[in-house]
């Protein structure tokens, strides 16, 4: 008895330091900045991998905190019907079921020695031959028509050019031109649907200044302004985590490196732009009565590639609506 008291004791013990090693784990991953993973919308695209660019070469983080409903799930394949596929006619259905019987049934009747009936002889083996040749044929043909491909409507895309002058960080390759870009396919290049102006673009790099700013300081007022509602919902539960904690999350002297056009388009009204930025910044995650430094260091810049998604509507500022981490390639 004593020693299954001792084992329960032991593993009692290994139960607890495991969830205190996650507990504290969860803690420290809950103190970061914002941009640390995805959420917010891009609209119809909010569950679809943004384009690769120079700047963001690597795969974007999904948004996995979103208010955007999920796409259903895809119907089974056996449910489905290629496109251009032609209607089942009189051999689907039960016209095949019933033609499978009838060659069934005389194939059985040859086996007896009756054919259709025994009273065909010959002319009915014929007639049993045909149809065995042409049910062959039909599944012959039933089978290369599955397995001829289909292809969706369109499948090209259009090129757009942009020639940004030298008073912005950004530096946008020209887009279209597969500069940069040799190993993509055409339909995961860097597309401007809207025609983004050198304005747009400074909009851009003066939100990522602010947002930033604005978020290291906890300043709820002007999140709301420079946000979405959804996207300032996420920020807002980040930074009441960080409060929980004990901690704040400083951010001071954003600078934008470099950013690239990933992807504009317009749906539902809207203008939509999805942008990768490479920005450096003094950022450190300090305890809230003391000051000392918890993670990140508040003396020196570091550097943080992020893709952002800005929507505005007509004739309206942009606004921040998503934020995902990016993966950097490996050199």
């Amino acid at each position: 008895m004593p020693s299954a008291v001792s084992r329960f004791a032991k593993i009692a013990a290994i139960a607890a330091l495991t969830s205190a090693t996650v507990f504290a784990s969860l803690d420290d991953a809950e103190a970061r900045r914002a941009g640390s993973f995805g959420f917010g919308s891009r609209g119809t695209r909010t569950f679809q991998a943004p384009p690769v660019t120079s700047t963001a070469p690597g795969t974007a983080a999904p948004i996995e905190r979103s208010m955007t409903p999920r796409p259903q799930t895809t119907a089974p394949a056996t449910a489905q019907q290629p496109l251009g596929a032609q209607r089942p006619g009189l051999f689907g259905g039960f016209g095949r079921s019933m033609i499978g019987g009838l060659i069934a049934g005389g194939l059985l009747g040859m086996l007896l020695g009756h054919g259709f009936g025994g009273g065909f002889g010959f002319l009915g083996m014929l007639l049993q031959i045909a149809l065995i040749g042409g049910a062959v044929m039909l599944a012959m043909r039933y089978f290369a028509n599955r397995r001829q491909p289909s292809y969706g409507v369109g499948g090209q895309s259009q090129s757009y050019n942009m020639s940004p002058t030298n008073k912005s960080s950004f530096h946008i390759p020209t887009i279209g031109s597969g500069a940069g870009f040799g190993g993509q396919s055409r339909s995961n290049r860097p597309s401007d649907e809207i025609g983004l102006a050198q304005a747009d673009l400074d909009q851009f790099e003066e939100l990522l200044t602010q947002v930033q700013t604005a978020y290291g300081a906890e300043d709820y007022g002007t999140l709301r302004r420079l946000t979405t509602p959804e996207a300032m919902s996420y920020l807002a539960e980040e930074l009441g985590e960080n409060a929980t904690n004990g901690v704040r999350n400083r951010v001071s002297d954003v600078k934008l490196l470099q950013g690239d056009i990933a992807e504009a388009w317009r749906e539902d009204g809207q203008e939509y732009a999805t942008l990768a930025m490479r920005y450096s910044s003094v950022d450190a995650v300090v305890e809230r009565d003391s000051g000392r430094v918890v993670s990140g260091d508040d003396g020196r810049p570091s550097e943080s590639t992020e893709i952002w998604t800005f929507v505005r509507k007509s004739g309206a500022d942009w606004k921040l609506a998503a934020i995902q981490g990016a993966e950097q390639r490996a050199a």
